[in-house]
């Protein structure tokens, strides 16, 4: 038995979400904030048997893109300033981060 922790952007989660259901999957959802832009994510909690591991891996690979957005660094008053410091500047995010943990028991009561 495995359990998958799974952190998705929120763009990603309602279609990964579905595919969950499809599949017959008991997703336990939570709403998360985090990463340097600070964006809303989805934190999935999945338990399941080990056999089913690489088939959820897939489906959150495929579910979750990753995609380029525009971010202002933020600015340090301390620096001097250079004239690129205000400026946006594109960033890669999305996709997935993945923790899979053995689980030594299960309960479902």
């Amino acid at each position: 038995m495995k359990l998958l922790i799974a952190i998705v952007q929120d763009k990603d989660a309602n279609r990964l979400s579905n595919e969950f259901i499809d599949h017959d999957i008991r997703a336990t959802r939570l709403s998360t904030t985090g990463g340097f832009l600070k964006s809303g994510n989805t934190t999935f909690m999945i338990g399941l048997e080990d056999e089913r591991v690489d088939e959820v891996l897939d489906m959150i690979k495929e579910a979750s893109h990753t995609r380029q957005q525009f971010m202002t660094p933020p600015v340090n008053l301390d620096a001097q300033l250079d004239s690129t410091s205000a400026y946006p500047v594109e960033v890669q995010v999305g996709g997935a981060t993945v923790f899979v943990m053995p689980v030594e028991q299960f309960h479902r009561f």
